[in-house]
């Protein structure tokens, strides 16, 4: 894994197009030159340059989403990419849309395992629900579908899909981010080999959408904090200790928490293995955990897109003993 420095999403901008198309150029190497050019970019990020964002790696570009807003009662569900893209001129945008619709997304193959596409759907929803659209929809390839081609058809194989029965690593990931598949899309991507051209037309519902009306509204933001009640109970080990950590923090992410707040003295039970020291002794002891469990709560962040408040724990410095507590930031910050 790529040691971490720092992570930001970013706006794209006509300064990242030769990092992009180098990056385009590799996520899809089994469709010759299937990168967006230079014009492509420009016009996207004119016409609406929210809805075009990277995730940039100690300062490189390791993915980026790409997006136009349409109006819903103008494309019939069934659609093909050149048609919902208006031809690749993306005069298919209105701004007084009501759908967010995901032209493009990728992960730079030496960056995935860190869940940055996460981070880049979670952007997509929260833009939704800032501009107060009805949801996003995009037509998701099926890469693994021509090695089963044979024996289901593509409604067979995306049930499988979702029984887990068959993995599709393109579709199993959008599932697990909330999007619900509703219709196949034949014919949908010209070129795409690996899917056989066929796409499935994923959604994600806004639940904070409100019809438009002419009365006046006012901004406000919203901060999610997850607040972690702990049993304190017996570990095994640090491992144990923080696969249950992990599990707290998975499911408050879920919920596209900004914070995860854990408890005083946390990792308390891990003193147990001390219980024939003093009381100094034993915290001292425990403190020899903390820069563990403080690099391993930083990779949480990381991989969950949440900072974490790690709670207080002991650290000596020196010859003092503190009692500590650190901020773990999604961006690889502490």
């Amino acid at each position: 894994m790529v040691e971490i420095e720092n992570i930001e999403l970013k706006f794209l901008t006509l300064n990242d197009y030769q990092e992009l198309k180098s990056a385009m150029i590799e996520a899809y190497s089994n469709m010759p030159n299937s990168y967006w050019k230079e014009p492509h970019i420009k016009s996207l990020i004119e016409k609406f340059p929210d809805g075009q964002v990277v995730i940039k790696v100690n300062g490189a570009l390791a993915g980026c989403a790409l997006s136009i807003i349409i109006d819903q009662e103008q494309f019939d569900e069934h659609h093909t990419y050149r048609e919902i893209t208006g031809n690749y001129s993306f005069d298919t945008h209105k701004s007084d849309g009501d759908i967010l619709y995901g032209i493009d997304v990728f992960i730079k193959s030496e960056f995935r395992g860190l869940r940055l596409g996460r981070r880049l759907y979670d952007y997509r929803k929260e833009l939704t629900e800032k501009l107060n659209l009805r949801g996003i929809a995009f037509g998701g390839r099926i890469p693994n579908y021509h090695k089963f081609a044979k024996d289901f058809n593509p409604k067979e194989y995306i049930e499988k899909v979702k029984r887990k029965e068959i993995q599709d690593p393109v579709l199993n990931f959008q599932i697990s981010n909330d999007f619900h598949p509703t219709k196949m899309l034949k014919g949908y991507l010209e070129g795409d080999k690996e899917s056989n051209e066929f796409a499935v037309l994923l959604k994600w519902d806004n639940v904070y959408y409100t019809k438009k009306t002419k009365k006046a509204t006012t901004k406000k933001s919203i901060v999610r904090l997850g607040l972690i009640q702990w049993q304190m109970r017996p570990y095994k080990n640090f491992e144990e200790l923080m696969q249950q950590a992990e599990y707290f923090i998975d499911a408050v992410s879920g919920y596209r928490s900004d914070f995860a707040l854990f408890p005083e003295f946390f990792n308390a039970p891990l003193m147990a293995e001390n219980n024939h020291m003093t009381e100094s002794e034993a915290i001292r002891e425990l403190s020899k955990h903390t820069a563990a469990i403080v690099q391993k709560f930083s990779e949480l962040a990381i991989s969950y897109n949440i900072n974490v408040i790690t709670g207080s724990m002991p650290e000596i410095k020196g010859d003092l003993l503190y009692n500590v507590g650190y901020l773990c930031k999604r961006d690889g910050t502490i």
